[in-house]
């Protein structure tokens, strides 16, 4: 197998987010095992708000199917998605939900089936982890191999330090997820 491709993004829009910045420092770690990693801002993919009578007046928005084909060309996800009221993100919801719709005679879930996913959140208080849970969920149901731990790194404030960096312990945690992913990712792919 050649390098493992990871497609790397955050579930938030907000210019200066905190995910953001975790999903970039977790990037890095990616590289530093040999995988090739391809990083998007979902302001760059934004969509309307999945409805199925749109979808079938105007077709597949040109931004999901450029998502999607991001997407199919990669082996596995690094996703960073703040907590919005004890769940994920709409942008992150509303992104899955247009990936999962058929397009050009696709298998189902095309996007989804066989790829693996480290998920990671960014919170400056102490939540996260529900968010977390539901977004395992939603991948693991489209057939999508999640990591069995996630990261949740909490009082984000405090420890993002230069977007490049962080403290000891957090950056070992990254590290470690890292490994797995590039790890898991090289087996099955």
């Amino acid at each position: 197998m050649s390098n493992p491709k990871v497609l790397a993004f955050a579930g938030s829009i907000r210019r200066d987010s905190y995910n953001k910045q975790l999903v970039n420092v977790a990037k890095n770690s990616v590289e530093k095992l040999g995988a090739e990693v391809t990083f998007v801002d979902l302001h760059d993919f934004q969509m309307p708000l999945y409805c199925d009578d749109l979808y079938k007046k105007d077709g597949m928005p040109e931004n999901a199917i450029a998502f999607k084909k991001l997407m199919k060309s990669h082996n596995g996800f690094l996703i960073a998605s703040p907590e919005y009221n004890g769940s994920l993100t709409g942008i992150l919801k509303n992104t899955i939900d247009w990936a999962t719709i058929r397009h050009d005679n696709e298998e189902r879930n095309a996007c989804f089936n066989e790829k693996i996913a480290a998920i990671m959140c960014a919170a400056p208080g102490i939540g996260g982890s529900r968010g977390m849970h539901h977004l395992r969920m939603v991948l693991s149901s489209l057939g999508t191999f999640v990591l069995p731990k996630h990261l949740c790194v909490t009082n984000c404030h405090a420890h993002l330090q230069d977007n490049t960096a962080l403290e000891d312990d957090t950056q070992q945690r990254i590290d470690s997820m890292a490994s797995e992913l590039v790890r898991i990712i090289s087996r099955l792919h």
